[in-house]
């Protein structure tokens, strides 16, 4: 039986999570970078003041970070943990009746973006369903099991000599598309790969990414994807 002592505070988390202006900073920092206490009151539509107010609250649960640089106060996610809970809580939290309309409404992000530090939307589903298909993973146990493939080196992935305790490769249920897509290391070096070689491009001061020309070449080289028919042109 579980003690008082060892007992997880979801009240504690819940709170931090039951204002819309909280949601929207979280949201903000979705994107895996640090945002000034300013930054993230204009993204809630808040005061200044108020703002810090909940950045307090929000540090008190352990969701956020802050660090002081200079002048100014940065925040960030806690961890991947974090991330990939709010990430799965958006699965849930729109209603049937609301999923188009909030897709809708999500515009570009919804169609290439990043999940704090990984890619998400349907080009990362898409990619998933590629990875699965010509058995580069599988699903085992609740995570992805991962085999040898000339894509990986292309993708900008290192795969690790020995398994450690964390997976190399997580299903990551996407919150638009209500399908599965990796995230992980295996994920995190997809992205900074893609960054780096100027096939995405981030947007400012959101999770939306900018697919470049360069990008969707490689993709369709390396993984047979016609980004045409999966985003906006």
């Amino acid at each position: 039986m579980m003690t008082a002592a060892k007992t997880p505070r979801f009240d504690i988390v819940g709170q931090a999570l039951s204002d819309a202006s909280r949601t929207r900073m979280l949201c903000e920092l979705m994107d895996g970078r640090a945002y000034t206490n300013k930054e993230l009151a204009s993204a809630a539509g808040v005061t200044a003041q108020t703002a810090t107010a909940h950045l307090r609250l929000l540090q008190n649960a352990d969701l956020i970070v802050a660090e002081k640089r200079g002048r100014c106060v940065f925040n960030r996610l806690a961890n991947e943990e974090v991330a990939r809970m709010l990430e799965q809580l958006a699965v849930i939290a729109p209603s049937s009746s609301l999923h188009h309309v909030q897709r809708r409404k999500a515009g570009e992000i919804a169609q290439v973006r990043s999940c704090y530090d990984h890619l998400a939307g349907p080009l990362a589903v898409a990619m998933t369903e590629q990875f699965l298909a010509r058995g580069l993973l599988r699903e085992e146990n609740g995570a992805f099991a991962v085999r040898p493939g000339e894509e990986w080196q292309k993708l900008g992935v290192t795969l690790p000599q020995k398994l450690g305790r964390q997976p190399f490769a997580r299903p990551c249920m996407d919150w638009t598309e209500r399908k599965l897509h990796v995230s992980g290391p295996l994920g995190k070096q997809v992205l900074s790969h893609a960054l780096e070689r100027g096939w995405m491009q981030r947007n400012t001061h959101k999770r939306g990414l900018t697919l470049t020309g360069p990008g969707r070449r490689a993709l369709q080289e390396i993984l047979d994807l016609n980004c045409g028919e999966l985003i906006n042109a």
